[in-house]
């Protein structure tokens, strides 16, 4: 609550000091600004010529004359495309594209009363300032191959972006700088968009509501924030004069037309998929103008339903059935833009997203989880909000106001919610799960965001200013099964008894022998829905000095707080001070310089904070562990265990004598709460966290030897500090094994011997391996009833380094029959954390940790080339080629029977990252997979249908149909990127094969 006081006395004292601050309107940015330099032929600045940008879509006129540096600065721009410049009459650089927040420099010059066009073109070389960024626009989406209108599949083409291997299947699935995707800042028209429970988008963008994206990657504005890394900015369609819109129809029918795989593909949410997979999608949209030249409207739905099947197998009930499922989503957004005058301008905007991933029971090649076990994941998210821009004189005010929601329900079941049952046969193979999935994991966001900037023209100074407050409050059911989870075993005739039953794919709960022997039996002692807020506040300055008609420099100012940094301390961290500045020198009309430096800080996701609540414990026994753990200099010495220590979640297993169903309820298994031994437990950080931030430095040149072609270099360094991983206060004293004995001899003696037991057993006699018991007896306190063997704790202590050099070439059609796009990028990421589950894999030992990026490719090219054969055909070439990821080494359970080879236990952590013990003599990702190389191709025809088109595609990703190790995005626990050391490859799983989309559109 303090947090929240302190974040609104600072807004409070900011906009006081704010004279246009409008009260009454609210707003989302989705304004950008644009500089015309004029100058004469002989390079000097043209001074008080009128220069007029239009847009005849919107009926937006708006005049500036050019300055003593030759220099018509336009504030405030509605965002979209369409845009043209005119000087005496002159039209010049027509269909200008503008995304939110943007500043565009265009260049024209002036032979005395004549202006000669110079540049007639929709993209223009970057004269203003250091930023670092390429995307699309709406045409270029619209031709390029993509599944399923997904925007994160047209992302990975561009420069400093590559497919993403996550830690969990639902993960962000692109990686901007080779960083963690869940580091990334999402925003639609300049507002945030990110899910803060984890990362990623929260409401899934379709490229049917996108007008414009872009990637910045590097020396971006004060007034971007929250992130260390790079920022997706997206700008929506709006309406227009002429009412516009489409209706469409896309499937991906799957086999027999698909090509055949042994490996499972992804859905759009990242989940795995394979047979009898096939994908509807429909929808539409419509834009124009409910008052001309004054009110706009814009509306997008579409609907998405993927059949998927699985395979139910279980030979000792003889069970063997197709199980049918499906995925759906719908994703509607309404936009309505008003111009009350030519000084202000309003938006309102709502966007809905409900999807729905189900987990029908079976499995992909066979499984033994019948549907009453199985479940739905629910990801819903609402984006409400409106916008304001008023413009009086030199001075633009913006105000942005937006509300958010997002539920993400993880394991719904699709039947009951009563216990799950794993069933045993009498060999003690698994012969069914049944009755439910087991778990909770119900999330729940609500977030407010409030946004005010002021923009100030004068002479050659253009100054901004802002704050921006985004406020969340988060809520998690989490944690185990209250109705409990059995392990139960049949014998020979109550096998028989359950077979006799003939219940199918029906199986459940009830239809188990109560005289089946519980072998095991789990319960949650607490299931409670609990959470806290996160308030985050960021207040900038910026100054864009124009020195000269071809030099800008740009000094910036940005703060940054995050309640979540508190953890647990005292107060949360206030000294989050980022300076940035950039510079731009245009050498010549068509060639410019420009470079940037600065620090950038990430937000703290939620779950850090969660993670250290749900798996956390107020027993009497764990705070005498941590009052150990003071007394030993581990914490400091005025840790408060108030603030470290909460009442978490806790599965126990007691014992069950009345039998099956009838074992003891959380209310009767209450004191093993004080009593079990827990493997793992998570405390607040008492010191506090420092969020993320990196230093960050480009340089770069572009140049534009004619008016539809651009190239560029950019080089790019960051260095980020602070990153997020675990820490074990508790951890056993590092293992160091004996490799005098690791001998060619010991390691067929080892490979011989007939159990794990065996090989585990004469390893540890050799010094190869040690055992809990003994890493256990090295730890700096003992383990105790009610406490726990590991302490976790997170902390901000990690560091990475990038370099980056990355060479770009685009040709825009222009009155040519083609265009294409071309970048190459070298870069390399380093770093001791990958991750916030990250943690060493021997105690703390985290100077061995450094080593490539899970997501490090050192070379990547980008290739888009564009066909117009005839009028109303479009044909596209994507490739995409990459050097393979890094792969890590894990123990060879034939040598050593574990690979656990420390002793230290399984982490809760090892579930996402599969960061079990390395093996041994072996760096971190030191391994390589080989490069992937894929190519899809779009085709389009489109003849005229009346007053609009009727479009029919086909794409086929992928058409080579090559058979790509890593390149794609995936879940680091399903890649090939972990392997046994020593022994052949061992292939998990592949790119997708080639696929086929096909579809009908009609747009107007």
């Amino acid at each position: 609550m303090r947090e929240i006081q302190f974040i609104g006395r600072l807004v409070c004292r900011f906009t006081c000091l704010l004279p246009l601050f409008l009260a009454p309107v609210v707003c989302r940015a989705q304004v950008a600004t644009v500089d015309v330099l004029v100058t004469r032929d002989n390079g000097s600045p043209a001074v008080g010529d009128v220069v007029e940008l239009r847009n005849h879509d919107t009926g937006f006129r708006r005049d500036a004359a050019s300055g003593a540096t030759g220099r018509a600065h336009f504030d405030a721009v509605p965002a979209g495309s369409g845009y043209l410049i005119r000087i005496a009459g002159e039209e010049l650089a027509t269909n200008l594209q503008l995304r939110a927040n943007e500043s565009k420099s265009v260049a024209v010059t002036r032979l005395d009363t004549i202006v000669v066009k110079a540049s007639r073109r929709s993209t223009q070389i970057n004269a203003i300032d250091g930023e670092v960024a390429s995307g699309f626009h709406a045409g270029e989406l619209q031709n390029l191959p993509i599944e399923a209108r997904d925007l994160s599949h047209a992302l990975m083409r561009l420069p400093h972006v590559a497919p993403a291997t996550g830690f969990f299947p639902e993960a962000p699935s692109i990686s901007i700088n080779g960083a963690n995707g869940l580091f990334a800042q999402y925003l639609i028209d300049g507002m945030d968009n990110n899910e803060n429970f984890l990362g990623g988008p929260k409401f899934p963008m379709s490229t049917g509501t996108i007008a414009d994206v872009s990637v910045l990657a590097a020396s971006y504005s004060a007034e971007y924030g929250r992130t260390g890394n790079g920022v997706v900015n997206v700008t929506t369609k709006s309406g227009t004069n002429d009412w516009s819109g489409e209706a469409f129809y896309l499937t991906r029918p799957g086999r027999p037309l698909d090509s055949s795989t042994d490996y499972p593909t992804r859905d759009l949410s990242g989940n795995s998929v394979k047979d009898g997979f096939h994908r509807d999608q429909g929808g539409f949209s419509i834009g124009g103008p409910l008052l001309r030249d004054r009110t706009f409207l814009f509306a997008n739905v579409e609907y998405t339903r993927d059949r998927k099947d699985n395979l139910l197998s279980s030979p000792a009930l003889g069970v063997n059935a197709t199980v049918p499922g499906q995925n759906r989503s719908v994703l509607a957004s309404l936009k309505i833009d008003h111009q009350v005058s030519d000084a202000l301008h309003l938006t309102a905007f709502a966007d809905r997203g409900d999807v729905q991933i189900q987990r029908q029971g079976g499995g992909l090649d066979g499984g033994a989880t019948f549907p009453s076990a199985g479940s739905v994941q629910d990801r819903l998210s609402n984006r409400l909000g409106a916008s304001a821009v008023y413009r009086w004189h030199d001075l633009t005010s913006e105000t942005n106001f937006g509300y958010s929601t997002f539920r993400w329900n993880y394991g719904r079941p699709l039947g009951s919610s009563g216990p799950q049952v794993t069933v045993e046969s009498p060999d003690g193979l698994t012969a069914a799960v049944v009755g439910n999935p087991g778990y909770v994991f119900d999330e729940f966001e609500r977030s407010f965001q409030l946004q005010q900037k002021l923009t100030l023209s004068h002479g050659p100074h253009v100054v901004k200013v802002g704050a921006d407050a985004l406020h969340s409050h988060f809520a998690l059911a989490g944690g185990g099964n209250v109705a409990g989870n059995y392990l139960v075993q049949l014998n020979a005739a109550e096998l028989a008894a359950v077979q006799s039953l003939g219940r199918g794919a029906a199986l459940g709960v009830n239809d188990i022998p109560v005289t089946a022997t519980v072998l095991d039996y789990a319960v949650e002692l607490r299931l409670a829905r609990f959470g806290q807020s996160q308030a985050q506040l960021g207040l900038f300055a910026e100054d864009q000095y124009s020195v000269s008609p071809n030099l800008t420099f740009t000094a910036g100012l940005r703060w940054d707080y995050d309640s979540l940094s508190k953890a647990g301390a005292s107060s949360a961290e206030k000294d989050n001070i980022a300076p940035r500045f950039s510079v731009a020198y245009r050498l010549r009309p068509t060639l410019a310089l420009r470079g940037g430096a600065g620090l950038f800080y990430d937000r703290i996701p939620y779950t850090v904070l969660s993670d250290a609540l749900q798996q956390n414990t107020t027993s009497p026994a764990f705070q005498s562990q941590l009052s150990q753990l003071i007394a030993k200099g581990l914490l400091p010495a005025d840790t408060s265990l108030d603030r470290v220590t909460f009442d978490g979640n806790l599965t126990v297993n007691p014992p069950c004598p009345q039998g099956y169903l009838n074992c003891p309820t959380p209310a009767s298994a209450a004191d093993l709460r004080d009593t079990a031994i827990s493997n793992e437990r998570r405390i607040l950080n008492p010191s506090g966290l420092q969020n993320p931030y990196a230093v960050q430095w480009s340089a770069g040149i572009q140049w534009q030897p004619r008016s539809d072609l651009t190239a560029s270099a950019d080089v790019v360094l960051a260095h980020g500090y602070h990153q997020l991983r675990l820490r074990d206060l508790n951890a056993p004293v590092a293992f160091l094994p004996d490799l005098a004995n690791l001998t060619p001899a010991n390691i067929a003696l080892l490979e011989s011997l007939p159990s794990d037991a065996q090989r585990v057993a004469l390893a540890e006699s050799l010094g190869l391996v040690r055992s809990v018991a003994a890493a256990d007896a090295t730890r700096p306190i003992a383990l105790v009833p009610g406490g726990a063997r590991k302490i976790i704790v997170t902390e901000t202590a990690g560091e990475s380094k990038y370099e980056a050099l990355t060479l770009q070439l685009q040709k825009d059609r222009a009155d040519d029959r083609y265009g294409y796009r071309i970048a190459y990028t070298l870069s390399r990421l380093t770093n001791n954390t990958d991750d916030i589950n990250f943690r060493a894999s021997n105690s703390n030992e985290f100077g061995n940790e450094w080593g490539p990026s899970v997501n490090d490719r050192r070379h990547v090219v980008s290739t888009i080339l564009y066909l117009y054969p005839f009028e109303t055909v479009t044909l596209s070439v994507a490739g995409l080629f990459q050097s393979g990821q890094p792969v890590n080494f894990i123990p060879n359970t034939a040598i050593y029977g574990t690979t656990d080879l420390n002793g230290d236990g399984a982490s809760f952590s090892d579930a996402y990252l599969g960061n079990s013990d390395r093996a041994t003599g072996v760096s971190r990702n030191s391994g390589r997979l080989p490069w992937s190389k894929t190519v899809d191709l779009g085709m389009r025809y489109a003849p005229h249908v009346r007053d609009g088109r009727f479009e029919m595609s086909a794409d086929v990703f992928n058409l080579f149909n090559a058979t790509n190790l890593s390149g794609f995005a995936n879940s680091a626990t399903q890649s090939n990127q972990i392997q046994i050391y020593g022994t052949p490859f061992t292939q998990r799983n592949a790119g997708a094969p080639r696929l086929f989309q096909f579809g009908v559109r009609y747009w107007f």
